[in-house]
């Protein structure tokens, strides 16, 4: 199977998953920015596609190249500042999946969490007053802290986990 990985990092949170699971994946798969896909990539069999999420969505360079995605097999995979077993992470891997010309056979999904660009912070801390959602608070400051953390060994332990059991899954060596 003809295999492919694919990302838009802003930090280097999700470059680190992308790795993660190109290395799970045979010898020899290519893993490559967004930008430097490749023109063939219909040639591709299967695409693992990561992106950081902005807005409950995947970022814009990500999610142009998604509504332009038409190989038969897609993983999605994704990094976020909030908790990645929350509601919000797993909508936004939903919201990814939408973005995909219809057909697109979605074979897996991953999520973890990742340290968010101080430069969102700091501009979100200026343009949202105490009180709002998105707001300074002690308890966003936590988050931040706890998320910059991440992702992890045990992160990346996973994602390559999700990539084996997706290949394994499609070349029919597993439910």
């Amino acid at each position: 199977m003809k295999t492919i990985v694919l990302y838009s990092s802003r930090t280097g949170n999700t470059k680190k998953v992308a790795q993660a699971v190109a290395g799970a994946l045979p010898a020899g798969t290519p893993c490559l920015p967004v930008a430097e896909a490749p023109s063939d990539i219909e040639a591709y069999d299967l695409v693992f596609l990561g992106y950081w999420v902005d807005r409950g969505t995947a970022n814009a360079e990500a999610k142009q190249f998604l509504e332009g995605l038409r190989p038969h097999h897609v993983a999605l995979f994704a990094t976020l500042g909030a908790d990645p077993k929350s509601a919000h992470a797993q909508q936004s891997l939903d919201e990814g999946a939408r973005i995909l010309p219809e057909g697109t056979d979605v074979v897996g999904t991953f999520i973890c969490q990742g340290a968010v660009d101080p430069k969102i912070i700091e501009m979100m801390y200026k343009q949202f007053p105490a009180g709002h959602p998105h707001g300074r608070t002690p308890e966003r400051d936590a988050r931040h802290a706890e998320a910059a953390k991440h992702p992890d060994e045990a992160d990346l332990k996973e994602a390559a986990e999700f990539a084996a059991a997706v290949l394994q899954r499609l070349e029919g060596g597993g439910q």
